[in-house]
């Protein structure tokens, strides 16, 4: 694999600045991320299950952020990509998420509807090239952590606005870009073809797909959720996969079926599970199993003028497999669904709050509500103090405001 070469366009800012140490501009790109509020945050928001729910090894947003970026730097050296700038957009990639996780993000959609929405992809660019402190321009106005262009374009997922979005299998819109951020997204992407991904933002999405799908599994059968019993050879699959499928959208019931039966003929797939140092040793086998099966199987395909990630199908309905068990398993559940909906109950219940009584909101947001010409620009503000909260702030927020 011939390493790819980087130009002065990748590592352009939109602020330009001098630096006095010798450090590369990528790796500057890593540190600011890693030193950021916004990924500390992340160690108190949900990924699956609820920090606050007590399962004291269950992920939870940050954990899973750097194991994205552990596979994602692997991947990145053995394709010949920069692995700072993979590792970076893999951290940064769910920093714009609310807390609940997507039942959260729900919410916030639903009550955005009217100033332009909101989705957690486009959040995160926000909070790159606005929110997170670190660099003003000239005219004093908040540019975020101002990362290069290979960097910033990296962490985009969904490469168009709110106008043209793309729809998910649960009917949420997916995006990547508010309009009042268009400014620096159009700097950023600038000469390349409409809706194309980077070859580093194609490796990201990848990476985020093999570390969820696996270690979400990994979760649910550690936490109780998941007996692998239930998931042996019976008369009952053929249900649960058509479940499956309409969880996971993108592929078959029949090649979700065929996925299942090459998974569980590994020799390392776990068909019991206890409490003990020896189950979870093979389950951690199993883990390490699936990750180096599915990304050992990544190429990077010549596409024109940039590079984009092929995978083999049969490579995707196995990862689709097993965010489909645990879709089936943890977040379809019947007894969650009077969780899910007091989670969404609380985040709309702040935001009316706030945007009720301004006087509520943090500082810095409450000086960007001052400055806010527009009712559309007051909701932003709103939208982007509440998805900033972490699962424990909210409920506290929540409880101090009266509601419970």
């Amino acid at each position: 694999m011939v390493a790819k070469t980087y130009s002065s366009w990748d590592v352009e800012r939109f602020v330009p600045e001098e630096h006095s140490s010798t450090r590369g501009d990528f790796a500057r790109d890593r540190g600011r991320l890693l030193h950021s509020s916004a990924l500390r945050r992340l160690a108190a928001k949900t990924q699956v299950l609820s920090p606050t729910a007590g399962l004291d090894f269950a992920r939870n947003r940050l954990t899973h952020s750097l194991e994205v970026a552990q596979i994602g730097r692997e991947l990145a050296n053995r394709l010949g990509l920069n692995a700072d700038v993979v590792e970076t957009a893999c951290l940064a990639h769910d920093i714009g998420h609310p807390p609940f996780g997507h039942n959260g993000e729900k919410a916030l959609s639903e009550w955005a509807k009217d100033c332009g929405g909101f989705e957690g992809n486009a959040q995160t660019f926000r909070l790159l090239a606005r929110l997170e402190p670190k660099v003003h321009d000239a005219l004093g106005e908040s540019r975020g952590l101002n990362l290069t262009r290979a960097s910033l374009l990296a962490s985009v997922k969904y490469p168009w606005d709110s106008h043209t979005p793309d729809i998910d299998p649960s009917g949420r819109e997916k995006f990547g870009v508010y309009d009042e951020d268009r400014e620096v997204f159009h700097w950023a992407r600038a000469g390349l073809a409409p809706r194309a991904l980077t070859s580093e933002a194609h490796v990201m999405d990848f990476s985020d797909d093999v570390a969820y799908s696996v270690h979400d599994f990994e979760d649910a059968i550690v936490n109780g959720y998941l007996n692998p019993e239930s998931l042996g050879p019976d008369a009952s699959r053929d249900d649960v996969l058509g479940e499956m499928a309409h969880w996971v959208g993108d592929t078959s019931k029949d090649r979700l079926g065929e996925a299942w039966q090459r998974l569980e003929s590994l020799s390392a797939w776990v068909r019991s599970f206890q409490s003990d140092r020896a189950h979870l040793a093979m389950l951690k086998n199993l883990t390490s199993t699936l990750i180096g099966r599915f990304a050992s199987e990544a190429v990077m395909a010549d596409a024109g003028a940039v590079a984009s990630l092929e995978v083999p199908p049969a490579t995707h309905d196995e990862i689709a497999l097993l965010k489909g068990i645990v879709a089936v398993h943890v977040m379809s559940h019947t007894a969650r669904q009077p969780l899910y909906l007091h989670q969404r109950g609380v985040v709309k219940a702040l935001a009316d709050a706030l945007w009720e009584e301004p006087t509520h909101l943090d500082p810095i947001f409450a000086a960007d509500f001052s400055h806010a010409t527009t009712e559309n620009q007051k909701r932003r503000v709103i939208v982007d103090q509440v998805a900033s909260m972490t699962d424990q702030s909210a409920m506290v927020a929540y409880e101090r405001l009266g509601f419970a």
